[in-house]
């Protein structure tokens, strides 16, 4: 039998040869640390279903971040955990809130650092869910005052980009009128265009102290189903004023990332989500997979799929390996 002269493993033999034929890589400033802060001053309380993930004060949130940059990491995302709660979510924007704080210390010690925040009213909420609530829903038109107030706070202390997140229609041109008509034409938003209705936000919720009181978020998130609609979604958002989009969750969506990719040319940014950050830990604990190999694998995947940056909880351990 003759063998055919195209031999694919040739270039698979060494490391070397595996290198230099690679045809996706991934470098620290591919990624975006997102964290978690909280009044206080030295905390650090463990997040019990993400392990190495804490909710932490200012100043220790402060040092998390200059090792941060010590690994590489271009920037980091910032959920906010206030000190009280209400129907409205006022502590959103409150100019000495939580978030801005952190915003404020972040700008003084690491000035290179992006800083970029999310925008939703579930952390600041007694009930949990993304907006204002009227007759037992969640009223989208009255939420986009609410949001537009958040973004002006964290602009005014000096954020870098606004992540809306909540899912209420219009509502990035909502908040580009706001920063616009408020001086602040430079900052770019970051939507969070196409975000899914997923199982995998569990642990999240624990780590932002935000999961909804009653019912769930399907009437405002979308349906794990739908991949047009996700387009739709995205092309809207850009229309409204969007600088970059993401896709949330990230591996199982790997489907809209690469289609993302192949029609919009904005940056893409992806988010590895709570649950999968949660399932390789817990997996790689328990014996079943190695976890520097899986979580790389995981990442690259992301990346393969057409991700330009890549929000994750493994981000200062990728780019250690990475650096």
């Amino acid at each position: 039998m003759e063998f055919p002269s195209k031999r694919m493993r040739r270039l698979r033999r060494t490391p070397v040869f595996r290198a230099m034929v690679r045809e996706t890589a991934l470098a620290p400033d591919d990624f975006i640390l997102p964290l978690f802060v909280r009044p206080g001053e030295g905390v650090k309380r463990a997040v019990t279903s993400m392990p190495g993930v804490c909710q932490m004060s200012v100043d220790t949130l402060v040092e998390e971040c200059r090792l941060a940059v010590n690994d590489g990491i271009p920037a980091v995302l910032l959920f906010g955990i206030p000190a009280f709660k209400d129907a409205l979510g006022s502590s959103a924007w409150d100019e000495n809130g939580i978030v801005p704080q952190a915003i404020r210390a972040l700008k003084s010690e690491l000035p290179g650092l992006a800083v970029i925040t999310d925008v939703c009213m579930c952390e600041y909420t007694d009930h949990g869910h993304c907006g204002a609530i009227k007759e037992g829903e969640v009223d989208n038109d009255a939420t986009l005052e609410l949001l537009a107030r958040e973004s002006l706070a964290h602009a005014r202390a000096g954020a870098d980009i606004i992540a809306p997140s909540d899912m209420m229609d219009f509502r990035v041109g909502y908040i580009r009128r706001a920063l616009d008509g408020a001086g602040f034409t430079q900052v770019p938003i970051l939507s969070y265009a196409a975000k899914f209705a997923s199982g995998f936000y569990g642990p999240f919720r624990d780590a932002a102290e935000s999961p909804p009181k009653f019912g769930d978020r399907r009437s405002y998130q979308m349906d794990p189903a739908n991949r047009r609609e996700a387009m739709t979604e995205i092309a809207l958002d850009i229309e409204e004023g969007a600088d970059m989009v993401m896709v949330k969750p990230a591996l199982p969506y790997l489907d809209i990332i690469s289609e993302a990719r192949r029609r919009f040319d904005v940056p893409l940014a992806a988010y590895q989500v709570s649950g999968e950050y949660a399932m390789i830990q817990a997996a790689a604990r328990n014996g079943r997979l190695d976890l520097e190999t899986v979580m790389m694998e995981s990442l690259i995947s992301i990346k393969r799929a057409g991700a330009d940056m890549i929000i994750t909880y493994f981000a200062r351990s990728a780019a250690r390996i990475r650096k």
